[in-house]
C-alpha cells in the first residue's frame, strides 16, 4: 500500500522549519562519474555478437572474441572512471594501483583489431589503432601520481582509508536497519545524518594524521549509533511509539552536533599548526638576518 510522504521534515508539516531542512550543496549533488558514454561501451559489443552468427567458423570465433574483449574493456573503463572520481574528490589520494582506463583503451583496440582480422591484417591494424586512440581521447588516462602525500606516511594514509571505509560500511548498515522501521521520513532522516557527518570523513582523508583524534567518532560513536538504530527500528516497527521516535531523532541531532564540533576542532588544530610553523620560520629568518636583507 502506498505511503504518503509527510512528517516532521516535510514542507507544511507540523514542527517543520526551514532550519530543519538541509540545504543541497554542490557536493551532495555531484554528478555520477559513470555516464552515457561509459554505458554505451557495454551496448556496442553486442553488434559483434550478433554478427558472429552470420559468418563462417573463423568469423564466428573472431567476432565472439571481439565481443568478449570489448566487454572487458568496457568494464575496466567503468572501474577506471569510478577510481578517478574517488581520486579527484580527495585532497590526499594515492594513484590507482591498476591503470584501468589505459588498459581499457588497449583492449578496445585489441577487440576492434580482432573484428577486423576477417578483412585482413591491414584492416585489423587500422581498426585497432583507431579504436585505442578514440577511446583514449574520450576517457583519458588514469591518475599516474599520488596527490597531496608529500610529508605524509603511506602507512598513515592506508590506516585512514581503512577507517573511513569501515565508517561508510557502518552508515550503510544504519540505512539498512532503519528501513525495517517502515517509515520513509526516518529513512530520509538517517540519510541526512550520514550526509552531515561525512565532512569529518573527508577531513580525515585529507589529513590522515588526524585519524587518532577522530578515531573514537569513526569507530565507537558511529558503531553505537548503528546499534541504537537496529534496536530502535525493531522496536518502532512493532508499536510506532512517538516518544521513542523523538528520542532517536534527538540522538541523531546530538551526534551531528558532536561530529561537526570535532571537525571544527581538527581544522582549528591544522590552522594552529600552520601558524606555529610560520612563526618558527620567521624567527629563524630574523636570527639569520634574511628578512631584513630582503
Amino acid at each position: 500500500m502506498g505511503q504518503r510522504f509527510g512528517g516532521r521534515y516535510s514542507p507544511g508539516a507540523a514542527g517543520a522549519h526551514a532550519a530543519d531542512i538541509p540545504a543541497v550543496t554542490p557536493a551532495m549533488a555531484r554528478k555520477h562519474p559513470v555516464g552515457a558514454r561509459v554505458n554505451l561501451l557495454f551496448v556496442l559489443p553486442f553488434a559483434f555478437a550478433l554478427r558472429a552468427f552470420f559468418n563462417d567458423p573463423v568469423g564466428l570465433a573472431l567476432n565472439l572474441a571481439a565481443f568478449a574483449v570489448l566487454m572487458l574493456a568496457a568494464w575496466l573503463t567503468r572501474e577506471g572512471m569510478l577510481a578517478q572520481a574517488a581520486y579527484d574528490a580527495r585532497k590526499v589520494a594515492r594513484r590507482p594501483a591498476i591503470p584501468r582506463k589505459i588498459f581499457g583503451s588497449v583492449l578496445t583496440g585489441a577487440g576492434l583489431g580482432l573484428a577486423g582480422l576477417a578483412g585482413g591484417m591491414v584492416e585489423a591494424v587500422i581498426f585497432g589503432v583507431l579504436g585505442a586512440g578514440l577511446h583514449f581521447a574520450a576517457f583519458g588516462a588514469d591518475p599516474l601520481r599520488n596527490k597531496g602525500m608529500e610529508g605524509i606516511d603511506a602507512h598513515q594514509t592506508d590506516r585512514a582509508a581503512r577507517a573511513v571505509e569501515d565508517a561508510e560500511e557502518t552508515l550503510s548498515e544504519m540505512a539498512d536497519a532503519i528501513r525495517r522501521a517502515g517509515d520513509r521520513q526516518l529513512v530520509d532522516r538517517v540519510a541526512v545524518f550520514a550526509g552531515n557527518i561525512r565532512p569529518l570523513f573527508r577531513t580525515v582523508q585529507d589529513d590522515p594524521r588526524q585519524l587518532n583524534a577522530a578515531r573514537r567518532y569513526l569507530g565507537v560513536y558511529l558503531t553505537g549509533a548503528r546499534d541504537a538504530t537496529v534496536k530502535f527500528a525493531d522496536f518502532y516497527a512493532r508499536g510506532r511509539d512517538p516518544q521513542a521516535r523523538d528520542e532517536y531523532e534527538a540522538l541523531l541531532d546530538d551526534l551531528e552536533s558532536q561530529f561537526a564540533l570535532r571537525r571544527e576542532a581538527l581544522l582549528e588544530d591544522n590552522r594552529t599548526d600552520l601558524e606555529i610553523e610560520i612563526e618558527v620560520l620567521r624567527e629563524r629568518l630574523d636570527r639569520e638576518g634574511l628578512r631584513r636583507e630582503a
